[in-house]
């Protein structure tokens, strides 16, 4: 993977280790595409009134989880704080989208698979907030 490699070669050391960064990231980003292709599969499903609930779930999902990629991939003097809160809104955007996904799953495959896509997410979240250390500015 791309992104393992480059933070191998980066002058900073990440406070975690950096497998446990790069699949983080990679599973964060797989499951924004997943909201992303599922709101789009909602909007066009013939009761698309019954998914505008699940639809906003799904890109405010999307946005945070290619939010908390970006500052994960970032290793210079980043803000741990920031970046545990992040790793938090992440868990709970993941959390809800997954919790409607399940609602529609029984009528939507594209909704069963987001609701796993956003799990897996979530327990990788979890996961790396729990290696990432509790320190401020400049310790992330």
């Amino acid at each position: 993977m791309r992104l393992q490699e480059m933070l191998s070669t980066h002058p900073r050391k990440p406070p975690v280790e950096i497998s446990a960064i790069s699949d983080a990231v990679r599973r964060i980003y797989e499951c924004a595409d997943a909201n992303i292709a599922c709101a789009d599969a909602c909007l066009g499903e013939d009761m698309v009134q019954n998914l505008v609930r699940c639809i906003r779930l799904n890109q405010d999902c999307a946005d945070i989880c290619e939010v908390t990629g970006k500052l994960l991939s970032r290793q210079t003097e980043g803000d741990s704080s920031s970046i545990r809160a992040q790793l938090q809104a992440c868990i709970a955007a993941n959390r809800a989208c997954a919790a409607e996904c399940d609602k529609h799953a029984p009528m939507h495959e594209h909704c069963r698979i987001c609701g796993e896509a956003c799990r897996d997410s979530e327990e990788v979240c979890r996961n790396l907030l729990d290696k990432f250390p509790s320190g401020g500015a400049g310790q992330a």
